[in-house]
């Protein structure tokens, strides 16, 4: 495993302020084609529901960094070879993690696919406040569910 690189606040806040940053979100979905998300504690997309993901750090492979986000969102291991990537996608914010005026927040994001064979016990991790599995016709029409999500099943 690559050595990360931990980034001080300072440095992190002028980073979201000028770049894209890169990250992956999970797309899981149960035996049942049911998908699941979590209730957003944090900026961006605070108090929606959204699918599992996180930032790509600096030093990470992204077979590393599938593994690590997986882990800590949900508590599960699954190699990233059962993955399928579903494509790149770009997410804008208004909004930035440290709730800061004046900039929002750019993501580069690569969807990833999982298709479980059974339900998964999934750990809550302190960024959700609540996790559920949603029918995707049911999380297109949800008001709660953001955009950037909804367009994973468009």
């Amino acid at each position: 495993m690559t050595a990360l690189i931990t980034i001080p606040r300072e440095d992190f806040t002028h980073a979201v302020r000028v770049t894209p940053l890169i990250s992956i979100d999970l797309i899981l979905h149960d035996p049942d084609g049911a998908v699941l998300v979590g209730l957003r504690n944090n900026e961006p997309a605070k108090g929606t529901w959204f699918v599992p993901g996180g930032r790509v750090a600096k030093n990470e492979r992204l077979t590393e960094a599938f593994a690590r986000i997986l882990g800590l969102e949900t508590g599960l291991t699954i190699p990233f070879a059962e993955a399928r990537l579903l494509g790149a996608y770009e997410h804008f914010y208004d909004t930035n993690r440290f709730s800061e005026p004046g900039y929002g927040t750019h993501y580069v994001v690569l969807g990833y696919e999982l298709k479980l064979a059974a339900r998964p016990h999934i750990l809550l991790d302190d960024q959700h406040s609540a996790i559920k599995w949603m029918a995707v016709p049911e999380l297109l029409a949800a008001p709660g569910v953001h955009e950037n999500t909804k367009a994973y099943f468009r």
